[in-house]
């Protein structure tokens, strides 16, 4: 084999022949948000520093920073939000279903999307206008900076309507105690992240989750588009080549990537990954 080269370049061949290929990337990488997202990404970026243990992924998560300036002023690689951004690189991962939570006593049996938009517009004072019981409806927000809130309002049209002095609750985990632990004469509702609110139903808190237009809030009909409270999570970026940025969203959206977000997200349907 080596006959006709020199020793030196024989040598080197043998080496390069020796030496498997490996496509592990290798640096860091500063991933920010504000959102509900926090847990997921911290998944995220465990099993890809597993499978690459040259890189480190820095999770920032702060409910009073700014991901997009972040990205913008090169302080962060990716921004993890629910809109896009003109100018920079926008990459879909998982949809979040936005789920409609009321206390399970409360026998309000479905919203349509109209309804729910009115709801949290402050015109319905009592559940029995939807069909439900005579208690007050206590309305529960969600902060100003939040994806899930932006999208909920952008939906329904109801930027800026939501009614002044709102209790506003900025996690999860918070909302559906509340809920749980409110009872009459209020009952409350709050929207929440569908993944979060699945597993109080099915760890036993005393909650339950509205349909809206006659389509219960699912991982299935988030999948599809049949449960229309949904929003995109996207993780946004320069749009500058940057290997680890683009490795890191491929294994988002590879196999393995999608069964860590199925955990606490909705996954993209098989014909829209790679």
């Amino acid at each position: 084999m080596c006959t006709r080269l020199s020793g030196f370049a024989c040598a080197l061949l043998l080496c390069l022949l020796a030496t498997p290929a490996s496509s592990e990337v290798a640096g860091s990488l500063i991933i920010a948000g504000h959102g509900p997202e926090q847990r997921l990404m911290e998944s995220l970026a465990h099993a890809f520093e597993k499978a690459n243990p040259r890189a480190y992924i820095d999770i920032v998560w702060d409910s009073n920073s700014k991901p997009l300036d972040l990205v913008k002023s090169k302080q962060a690689n990716i921004a993890v939000t629910g809109a896009a951004e003109d100018g920079l690189r926008s990459v879909q991962i998982a949809w979040d279903g936005i789920a409609i939570m009321v206390h399970r006593s409360n026998f309000t049996k479905e919203v349509t999307k109209q309804e729910v938009a009115e709801l949290f517009s402050g015109k319905y004072k009592v559940w029995a206008d939807l069909g439900g019981p005579d208690t007050k409806v206590l309305l529960i927000d969600r902060p100003r900076n939040e994806n899930n809130r932006d999208a909920f309002e952008q939906q329904l049209g109801i930027v800026g309507k939501i009614p002044d002095g709102t209790k506003v609750i900025p996690k999860d985990e918070k909302v559906i105690k509340t809920i749980a632990g409110t009872l009459p004469p209020h009952s409350a509702v709050a929207y929440v992240s569908l993944g979060q609110a699945l597993e109080a139903v099915s760890s036993g808190v005393p909650v339950k989750l509205l349909p809206v237009d006659k389509i219960e809030p699912e991982t299935p009909t988030v999948k599809d588009g049949r449960y229309t409270l949904r929003r995109p999570v996207l993780l946004l970026s320069h749009n500058e080549p940057d290997p680890l940025v683009e490795a890191f969203e491929q294994f988002a959206l590879s196999e393995n990537g999608q069964k860590i977000i199925s955990e606490s997200y909705t996954p993209l349907p098989k014909t829209s990954s790679p």
